[in-house]
């Protein structure tokens, strides 16, 4: 999935919005600052959030790893073309933006959550 799929998938979901930040990331975030998804992470790569009980699993596949300085809030990065196939790519990038949303207060979420 192109760099560009991505970023106009990221943009379709509920509420995103995109930065530049820190030279230049790509950041897709919620509620005005709360990040899902960065692009050209560390020089080209992509990273986003990904359930807890599932991060060891992901990491262990090739062409995954943790993402540095975010590994510790369970995001993942990779490489760009993604190691990962375009619907399970969108699925992913799906579930960091509900992850995100979930943990916003009540009135925050009216609106973005997805089933």
């Amino acid at each position: 999935m192109p760099t560009e799929a991505i970023a106009q998938f990221c943009l379709q979901l509920p509420g995103v919005r995109e930065d530049r930040k820190w030279g230049n990331n790509r950041v897709f975030s919620v509620a005005g600052n709360k990040m899902f998804a960065v692009l050209d992470f560390m020089g080209g790569g992509l990273a986003f959030k990904v359930d807890s009980d599932l991060f060891l699993g992901f990491v262990d596949r090739p062409g995954i790893r943790p993402a540095p300085y975010l590994a510790r809030a369970h995001w993942i990065s990779m490489a760009m073309p993604a190691p990962l196939g375009d619907a399970e790519l969108q699925q992913l990038l799906h579930r960091s933006h509900q992850l995100v949303v979930s943990r916003l207060p009540k009135l925050k979420r009216i609106g973005l959550l997805l089933d």
